[in-house]
Parts: C-alpha cells; sequence; structure tokens
C-alpha cells in the first residue's frame, strides 16, 4: 500500500467529501485477498478528535469485507452502548465491536532488554519491560489491522499516537505500567510537545521489532480546536495514512504547528472549563499536564470539571490515587520504595507525579459528584460546582485573556485537549 498524505487549505479544516475521497483512495489500494479487517480507534475519552467518522467512512467504503472494531483503550473503561452509537453511529452492527482486557487479552510479543531501557530512562528503569498487546492483533485471523487516531502533545510520550495505540491503547499491563512511570519520573516538561521521548524511543524499539509482521497500517490526523465549533468535535488539519515511521513525523509536525501556544509572559490565573465526558481526574489532570508550562511561580488553575465523579478510570488505580494523593514528585517515587501496591500501579504513579504541581502553583478542583472531602484528600483545593460556575460564568468567557467583573485577569481555556501552552521564558 501507498502512502498517502492529504492537508487541508491553510485556516481550513477537511471537509467530509475531502476525508471520503481520501478513504476511497485507501480502500482502492487494499488487495482483494484481503477478507477481514480489525479496526483500532480511540475510546469516547477521545471523540472529539473525529475518528468516529472516519470510522463511519471506512465501514461503509468496506461492504465486501468481514470488519470488527476494538476501541483501543488503554486503562480506561468499556464503552457504553449508548458511547458506541454517539460516536460511531447506528449504521455500524453492534456484534461488530470487541472490547479489550489490558489485563486478561494481551500475550507476550517480544521483550524489550534493560539495557535499553536504561539508556533511554536515563536509569529511571533498568528491567527488561515484556511486552504483551491483545491476542487478537496477533492471531492470524486479521488480513489487516488499521489503527486509526489522532497526533497531539500528550504527557506520557511527547506526542500522541502511532505505536503507542498499540503498546498502551491494546497493550498490556507492564507496558502501559512502565511507560507511565518513565514519563512522570523523567518529566514532562522535558518532552511535551516533542518527538524522540524516552517512552516514544521504547515504542519505536517495539515498533521495528516487535511488530514487523502483523498485517498493521495507520491513518494519523493532526486536528486542532475550532473555537466556532459547538459540536465538540475539533477540526482536522490532515490524514496520512502508512506503515513508515514519516507519516507519524507528518501528521506531529502539522499538529505542533497548530496546537503549541507560546506565551510571552507566565500566566497568574488560568481558568479551565471540561465537558461532562471527563469523569476522572486520569482524564480531567489534562487540564494540568497542558497549562502547568505556562503558570507562573505561585499561580492558580482553577479546573471546573461538571462531570467529575472519579479520580481513576480502573477501580485500582482508583484507590491508589485516593491512598497516596498528589503529592509530589519527591514523596510520590518515595512512597513507591515502600510500599508494594505502588509497584504494581505503576502507571498511576506517573500520573500522581504528573498531576501535581509540586507546590508550584495551586490546583483548584470545583465539582459536585466528588465532595470537598475527597477532593482535598489528594492535595486538591475544592471549590464548589455553582460557587464557580457563578465567580467565573464560563459561558461568557472566551479564549484566552479575559478581565471578570471585579477586575482580575484570567486566562481561559474551553478545551484544553488539543492545546498546550508554554510560557516563552
Amino acid at each position: 500500500m501507498e502512502n498517502l498524505f492529504l492537508k487541508a487549505n491553510p485556516g481550513e479544516f477537511l471537509t467530509t467529501k475531502e476525508k471520503e475521497e481520501l478513504i476511497e483512495r485507501f480502500v482502492s489500494s487494499i488487495s482483494k485477498d484481503v477478507k477481514k479487517i480489525l479496526l483500532l480507534p480511540p475510546d469516547s475519552t477521545r471523540k472529539h478528535a473525529g475518528i468516529g467518522e472516519l470510522i463511519r467512512i471506512l465501514y461503509s467504503k468496506l461492504p465486501d469485507k468481514q470488519i470488527e472494531i476494538m476501541p483501543a483503550l488503554g486503562t480506561h473503561s468499556p464503552m457504553s452502548t449508548e458511547q458506541l452509537i454517539d460516536m460511531f453511529g447506528e449504521k455500524i452492527p453492534l456484534d461488530r465491536y470487541l472490547v479489550h482486557n489490558w489485563r486478561e487479552d494481551t500475550v507476550t510479543v517480544g521483550v524489550i532488554p534493560g539495557a535499553y531501557v536504561s539508556e533511554v530512562s536515563e536509569g529511571i528503569v533498568t528491567e527488561d519491560i515484556e511486552v504483551k498487546i491483545n491476542y487478537r492483533l496477533v492471531s492470524g485471523e486479521y488480513d489487516l489491522i488499521i489503527s486509526v487516531g489522532q497526533v497531539l502533545p500528550h504527557a506520557v510520550i511527547g506526542m500522541s499516537n502511532y505505536s503507542k495505540n498499540i503498546f498502551v491503547g491494546c497493550g498490556g499491563e507492564e507496558m502501559i505500567n512502565q511507560s507511565h512511570f518513565i514519563g512522570g519520573a523523567y518529566g514532562l516538561e522535558r518532552f511535551l510537545g516533542q518527538d524522540h521521548s524516552p517512552v516514544r524511543k521504547l515504542f519505536d524499539y517495539g515498533e521495528e521489532r516487535l511488530l514487523k509482521d502483523i498485517p498493521l497500517t495507520y491513518i494519523l490526523t493532526a486536528n486542532t480546536l475550532d473555537i466556532q465549533a459547538d459540536t465538540g468535535i475539533t477540526g482536522m488539519l490532515g490524514i496520512f495514512i502508512g506503515k513508515e515511521r514519516g507519516i507519524f513525523e507528518e501528521a506531529l509536525k502539522l499538529s505542533q504547528e497548530n496546537n503549541i501556544t507560546y506565551l510571552e509572559k507566565p500566566l497568574k490565573k488560568v481558568v479551565v472549563y471540561l465537558g461532562a465526558k471527563f469523569k476522572s481526574t486520569w482524564l480531567a489532570n489534562k487540564a494540568i499536564y497542558r497549562t502547568r508550562m505556562a503558570l507562573a511561580d505561585g499561580g492558580q488553575l482553577i479546573i471546573i470539571a461538571p462531570g467529575l465523579k472519579e479520580f481513576g478510570e480502573d477501580k485500582g488505580i482508583d484507590s491508589i490515587i485516593r491512598k497516596y494523593g498528589y503529592s509530589g514528585k519527591e514523596a510520590t517515587l518515595i512512597a513507591l520504595e515502600n510500599n508494594e501496591d505502588l509497584q504494581e500501579y505503576r502507571s498511576a504513579v506517573g500520573h500522581l507525579i504528573r498531576g501535581s504541581s509540586d507546590g508550584r502553583f495551586e490546583v483548584t478542583y470545583a465539582c459536585k459528584q466528588l465532595s470537598q472531602e475527597e477532593i482535598e484528600g489528594v492535595n486538591y483545593n475544592y471549590m464548589p460546582l455553582d460557587e464557580a460556575l457563578v465567580t467565573y460564568k464560563p459561558e461568557k468567557l472566551t479564549y484566552g485573556y479575559n478581565t471578570l467583573d471585579n477586575g482580575e485577569e484570567v486566562f481561559f481555556i474551553d478545551n484544553p485537549t488539543t492545546g498546550l501552552w508554554i510560557y516563552e521564558g
């Protein structure tokens, strides 16, 4: 199959017709010998990327193929019937969907040697990493596997997607735990928004050596927030189809150009409004990751999260977050050395590190379904949701700098999902 690229004109987004035409070109290049295809899209937590539309188009253009769809859940909760229909439409039969279980559905495809792990992680992890992925990918039952997802700033790997969708989205416990831990302990300020992070190097190793016999193709997109849109779906700037790393690099460059904002001065107060889909701090803490390099020392981050009801998407991880809280890198690493439960949940250790400001700025969650005691129990400040909605009136704020009725200046972000904000100094 040939590599296929499509970019929108400057200042524009790809239209549905343009997406359909590119998918038709891709479908026409698929061998007639291909009978059974597995699609690996993101789950509903990435609905904003508009991948649901691409899956609908792919499904409609392949009527003579047997199609199955397995959302790349990683550690996230399985999608409900309502979420599947909402994201992928009503025309795809529900029996076409599969569920990935990161604890039970994986098989070993190889090992990344400890010496290499130690080299790229600067000694944070020195042991071998056993690499497991969903058994369906190596079962031989699929003639083609298509991984679909967007490339954007990511707090574990620098820039998301490509083989991350396989090793984490469809991956097993050890790789998920170790990659998240390395990303946290290494320090996301050192790689967020960049290529060639320690975790990306691990995935590149696995891509080159462990996935070469899998009939795998990637469809990668670059998106950016459409300020005028009221659909919750971001605008698609480009689509890149192929297997080689070059397609990822093209998508990465386009995403960097459109999603990283450099600021001339640090921000003293940031207000982030999250939609109802952000039900856990595991997801909602994107508001922290994406703004921390823009926040001033002593600054404030107010996260208005009406949908927040838990800390972890996984019950075990939720209990770990409640037990140890967001206590800062040093305290969390000390706790790791002395507690066996943290050894088991290393992915949560990385999350706890990333979710703490290390005392540099304050984080306040405004929510309703989690109590003040629960929020303060994990070392965040608490504000009642109703109070936050009255004080900040997010429906009246616009992206960027705003002056409140009391004369206070705040920087408002309605959707932090695609962006990354960095103080130039």
